[in-house]
Parts: structure tokens; sequence; C-alpha cells
């Protein structure tokens, strides 16, 4: 008799719960885009502050570094972490590519904003960011789009029906699940911003531990390498860029320039690493010094991914000279995969620490 009488009562209240489920999952989603909607209104209006105070009235001025770090550390003293010289790099170069918040889309976070910042053609920055909105990308699906040059082929494409039925394709294999709220609050990001406690490992504490160890295994080499900076800036008319480290090789004759990326290997990446040296031929290279190399280092969590980057001018010079004083791809790959570990390992035991105190 109970049994039958608590089958009723569940078959009563089925209707009940699905209309609860759904009012309790409306208003996650609603507080998900609040979140969303706060933190990019609230970053565009960083980015907005910084560069009127860099600019003070005139076209164009010089926002030193210093002056950035100095910021970083009162706002991080303040409010926590998100704050940190990058992220408020990213938030002037949102509003100078978004001066005009009408052109904002708060249906998209600070994720998908960070990836579209990468894509430099404007046009196409526009087309994934309506296609992210009208397709309810995640940044992930976006990250992947803007990486296998979606807008591209489509556009020289022919058959564009099939590019996109391809796309449409990866997408459904590789988009995740719906966030539960509980995974939502584990964003870094939203951590970050809302200055929630968490236990994750910084991505800046991981790199920095990369950065420092690698340093530390180049002068080791002993093959003529001298260390000339890290973080060092490179400006062009309208844009600052940092790169992780710089060397100079005394028996070659050139600079290293070493960028480290948490993550997968990009055409961006790639790209980004061919301007580096561009820049810095035309900037720092004297007369009798050879042409600068370029080194990106990809570190994931399972495999590292490491290529030199030579302009093509240069690869006969590169292939005949360089190669015999510079450690090969495949040593700093197995460098790179050990020093990771050996870096979380530092890092949890630090958490670890943290925690009994």
């Amino acid at each position: 008799m109970p049994l039958s009488v608590n089958a009723s009562l569940s078959d009563e209240l089925t209707p009940l719960l699905t209309h609860i489920a759904a009012v309790i999952q409306q208003s996650r989603q609603q507080v998900q885009q609040a979140v969303n909607s706060a933190m990019v209104q609230c970053y565009w209006q960083i980015g907005r502050l910084i560069v009127e105070h860099e600019q003070q009235g005139q076209a164009r001025a010089a926002y030193g570094k210093q002056q950035l770090q100095a910021l970083s550390e009162r706002l991080t003293a303040e409010f926590g972490k998100g704050f940190d010289a990058r992220n408020l790099r990213n938030m002037r170069a949102f509003f100078m590519a978004y001066q005009n918040w009408n052109a904002v889309r708060t249906e998209l976070s600070w994720t998908h904003y960070r990836l579209l910042l990468r894509v430099d053609n404007l046009n196409a920055r526009s087309w994934y960011q309506q296609e992210a909105i009208g397709q309810h990308w995640s940044a992930r699906a976006l990250e992947r789009q803007i990486g296998k040059l979606y807008y591209e082929r489509l556009l020289s494409s022919r058959d564009k029906a099939a590019v996109q039925a391809e796309a449409e394709q990866k997408i459904a294999e590789t988009e995740p699940q719906a966030l539960s709220a509980k995974d939502y609050l584990r964003d870094p990001y939203i951590l970050d911003f809302l200055n929630l406690p968490n236990q994750r490992l910084l991505e800046s504490d991981l790199e920095q531990g990369l950065l420092d160890n690698l340093q530390a295994f180049l002068l080791e080499l002993g093959k003529g390498f001298a260390f000339v900076g890290r973080q060092q800036r490179i400006r062009t008319e309208d844009q600052d860029f940092y790169i992780d480290l710089v060397f100079y090789h005394f028996k070659l004759k050139c600079f290293l320039l070493i960028d480290l990326k948490l993550g997968k290997l990009t055409h961006q990446d790639v790209g980004q690493m061919d301007s580096y040296v561009r820049i810095y031929d035309q900037q720092q290279r004297a007369v009798d010094d050879n042409p600068t190399i370029g080194l990106i280092l990809c570190s994931q969590k399972s495999e590292a991914v490491v290529k030199y980057s030579v302009l093509t001018d240069s690869e006969q010079l590169f292939a005949a000279k360089y190669l015999p004083y510079l450690p090969s791809e495949a040593e700093l790959k197995r460098e790179l995969e050990l020093e990771r570990i050996k870096v979380q390992a530092q890092l949890l035991n630090k958490t670890d620490k943290t925690s009994d105190d």
C-alpha cells in the first residue's frame, strides 16, 4: 500500500517538478548571462579609461610598461586576481577594437572576445562575432573555427555548403555538453572577476615557472647564449607587443626571441612570431648582426610543441650555420615537458601547504 501511495505522489509531483526545474534552469542562465554581461561591460570600461589616460588628449601617446604594471598591482591588491598586466592589455585592446559600445554584444563572454581580438581582419572578426551569436558557439567552438580559418575557407570555396556542413559536424563532435552551475563557477575568468577563492593552478604561475626554468636551461647549455630581457616590449605605431624571453647568441651574432603558449599551436601564433622577428630586425638588429630567430614553445597538458620561426630569406642561413649551435626542437620539446611536470608539482605542493595553513 505505501509503495502505491508513493508512486501516486511521484506521478502527481512530476508536472510540478518539471515546471520548477525549468524555472531554476532559466534563472541560472539569467545569472550566467548577467555575470558575462557585467564582466564584458566592466572590462570595456577599464579599457576605455586606460586609453583615455594614456592619450590625455593626444592622438598617440606612450603608455609605459611600468605604469600598467603599477596599475595592475594596485588593482590586484584591492580587487583580487584578474587584473594582471596582460589582462589589462587585453582590456585596452578590447576597447580599441570596439570603441563604440553599441558594437559590443553581451551575449558573448570575455573569453569569446579575447579570441576575437586575435583576428586581425576586421571583416573576419565581425563575421565570427555574428556567427558565434547566431549559432550559439561556445568559446571552444569559436576557437576551433578561427584556428581552422573557417571564414577564409568559406569565402574562397565554391562549394560553401560542404564547408558549412563539415564545420557543423566538427562542432557537434567536439562541443561539450551544457555547463552545470558548478562548472560555470569554476571558469577561471568568472572566479577572477567575482574574486572568489579557488584552488586552481593559475596559468600565470605555470607560465612564470616554465619561463624561469627554460631561461636557466638555455643559459646552462653553454653554447653562447646571453640573457637580454623578459617581457621585452617592441612597438609599432599603434600597438605594443611583449616577448616572453629574449637572448643574444654571441657565436651566431643574432637575437633569439622566445614566446611561450599554454595550449595548442595555432596559425595566429606562428604569424605573430614572424611579426615579432620582422619588427625586432627593424628596431634592434645591428648592421653586423645576423637575422633574428623566433622560437615558439607550446606547453599542453599531454604534449609539448616546439617550432623555430625563421623568415623565408633566412632559411638557408638557419639550416647551414644556426642549427649546430642551437638546441634541437626535439631536445627543447623533452625539456619543456619535463619542466611542466616539475612546475606543476611545485605549484600543487604550494597549494596543499596553503590549504593546510
